[in-house]
């Protein structure tokens, strides 16, 4: 485990998101602009302790409604030149909520091996409203990295520090949207670590689908989405991994899939737990039809984690091996 220091040249990446938002012909949007918003209320607090910040704005600014897998390698990339490239040894991102889980989760897996802390932060309201906790977020995410971090991906809301493979967003407003759920389902870390998962390897896009169960669900949805392209399919199940067990045709298809190298993972709806797929016959023969346990994985967690390693080129074998092991606490 990294040791904790306090950052000295913390490196901003704003991308867009509510925290800078302001209004438009058409509601709240993205608006470049913050780094001076940013320093003049932090000049008006001068007993505030913060580390030395550099600021770059991530164009197009993006409502994080429009997050991609492929705006998580432009991310990636700017941690990395930030960090190797101009010597900073910290790094804090402004980003919209409503996919700042996805993103925080998937930079996890993509900064595998980054000696510096990242930090994720944004607002529920646009900074300058009435009510507004974007000065809050943004001033207590500095306060974190100044008193120091160990390296890794970090998020922090509202006062909280909160463990990005193991959250999501569990309000659309107020206080405390985000929450660590208390999912189960530990796993061996891996040792060592893949040289292809290394942050400054390549990567490749990945097609991966995420479908949910339910009652009635058809063969034909689950076949289209198979045949869509996708690498990997999220199958999000019930319970501890149960699905229906009594269709032959449906496992019949997931058996086909699993034979054909798409990559197949349960994970559970529930908000705690996670997946058991020996406990029912009917999480069993998921299993016997090639299916893969994500644990207590999170939906958010899960597609980072399979982005970063069909990402990385690995293959499919080594992918399976690994979805099932932890990389950086998402099994633990």
């Amino acid at each position: 485990m990294s040791i904790a220091s306090p950052a000295r040249h913390v490196r901003v990446l704003y991308t867009g998101g509510t925290i800078g938002m302001q209004a438009s012909a058409n509601g709240l949007a993205p608006a470049s602009g913050f780094e001076a918003r940013m320093r003049e209320q932090l000049a008006a607090q001068p007993d505030l302790v913060v580390p030395n910040w550099s600021f770059e704005e991530l164009l197009p600014l993006i409502d994080s409604a429009n997050m991609t897998p492929a705006y998580w390698q432009r991310l990636r990339e700017a941690v990395v030149q930030a960090v190797d490239g101009q010597g900073c040894d910290a790094v804090l991102i402004l980003h919209g909520t409503d996919t700042l889980a996805y993103s925080a989760a998937a930079m996890s897996f993509q900064l595998l091996g980054l000696r510096a802390p990242v930090l994720f932060t944004g607002s529920m309201l646009p900074a300058g409203v009435e009510g507004s906790d974007a000065w809050e977020n943004v001033n207590g995410a500095l306060g974190d990295l100044a008193r120091g971090l160990e390296a890794g991906v970090h998020l922090h809301f509202h006062g909280a520090l909160l463990p990005p493979t193991r959250c999501a967003k569990v309000r659309s407003s107020g206080r405390n949207p985000f929450a660590a759920l208390r999912r189960t389902g530990g796993a061996a870390r891996v040792a060592p670590m893949p040289a292809a998962l290394d942050y400054r390897q390549p990567r490749q896009p990945a097609s991966i689908g995420v479908l949910p169960l339910y009652p009635g669900l058809g063969v034909p949805l689950l076949q289209a989405v198979l045949d869509s392209g996708v690498q990997a399919l999220l199958l999000e199940c019930y319970g501890s991994g149960t699905g229906p067990s009594d269709n032959a045709p449906f496992l019949d298809t997931l058996r086909s899939a699993t034979d054909r190298g798409i990559v197949v993972v349960a994970l559970t709806q529930c908000q705690e737990g996670g997946v058991e797929l020996d406990v029912y016959e009917a999480g069993s023969r998921l299993r016997d039809a090639g299916v893969l346990s994500g644990g207590g994985m999170t939906r958010e967690t899960a597609l980072g984690k399979l982005h970063a390693l069909l990402g990385a080129g690995l293959p499919v074998a080594e992918v399976r091996r690994l979805v099932e092991l932890d990389l950086c606490g998402e099994l633990a």
